[in-house]
């Protein structure tokens, strides 16, 4: 594990060890809402807290985008920093809050724009799964690859709902009601992170979700790229991370995806 992954590492254990806790007593968390369907709680903060603080005694000069509460660190104002780190506190707010163990915390580090390094451990399950740009993917230190299925009717494909921003909702279920038709099944798990992490271990064969914000994809899609994945945006293009809309799979799973939300978007 090189110096980036083992200070993400020791923020995001220390991180979800405070989640744990306050997972036994879901009655005394305080909840807002940011919007629709939207939710914070100070859960999330206190993870934000502890991952940030961390990252700054380590890296005072590194740039750390939150989802919460922005950006920090001496590079903040700059308008490209050397190193920035993208990170959400607690992908899978309303999981959480439903007792629902599909959550985790997501870490992502870039280096003049370009993504190097990744993290996403899931607290409940104690899986960290890691990647650094060219060097594999890996989790609970074993390597792991995407599937090698090629036929879509015996894929399983990961998705999630726009429950926030519904305007695209019948598009999106028009797609949908494409992939059931010739999949082997879909799943909705309500974690993005953990999403493109189960097509890097091949648990998912494919991945497509639109309006997702940088901290729910960025170390996820490294993850998915290091684990010999594909990732583009729903036109087979490189802006997924500036658009936030995403398709991720294996070469050949990833064309016939494509190919059906083509047809409707």
């Amino acid at each position: 594990m090189n110096p980036f992954l083992n200070t993400a590492f020791k923020a995001a254990r220390k991180a979800g060890q405070m989640m744990i806790r306050a997972a036994g007593n879901l009655d005394a968390v305080k909840v807002d809402s940011k919007a629709f369907n939207d939710f914070v709680s100070d859960v999330d903060r206190s993870s934000e807290m502890i991952l940030v603080e961390t990252l700054k005694e380590a890296y005072p000069h590194h740039k750390i985008t939150c989802e919460e509460s922005g950006s920090h660190g001496k590079a903040a104002a700059a308008a490209a920093a050397e190193y920035e780190w993208i990170i959400d506190p607690l992908d899978g707010t309303t999981n959480f809050l439903h007792g629902h163990p599909q959550y985790a915390i997501s870490m992502a580090l870039l280096h003049k724009g370009v993504l190097q390094e990744a993290l996403v451990y899931a607290p409940e399950r104690n899986d960290v799964y890691m990647a650094s740009r060219g060097k594999g993917a890996l989790l609970n230190d074993r390597r792991i690859r995407v599937s090698n299925r090629i036929e879509l009717n015996r894929c399983l494909i990961g998705t999630g709902f726009p429950v926030v921003d519904q305007s695209m909702m019948d598009k999106y279920l028009a797609i949908l009601k494409d992939f059931l038709a010739k999949t082997a099944g879909g799943r909705r798990e309500g974690a993005a992170s953990l999403d493109l992490c189960a097509v890097a271990a091949g648990r998912l064969d494919g991945f497509f979700e639109f309006n997702l914000k940088p901290w729910d994809i960025a170390a996820g899609a490294l993850i998915v790229q290091e684990a010999g994945g594909i990732v583009t945006d729903m036109s087979g293009e490189d802006a997924w991370l500036e658009s936030g809309d995403i398709v991720a799979a294996n070469p050949k799973v990833l064309a016939q995806m494509l190919k059906i939300i083509s047809a409707h978007v």
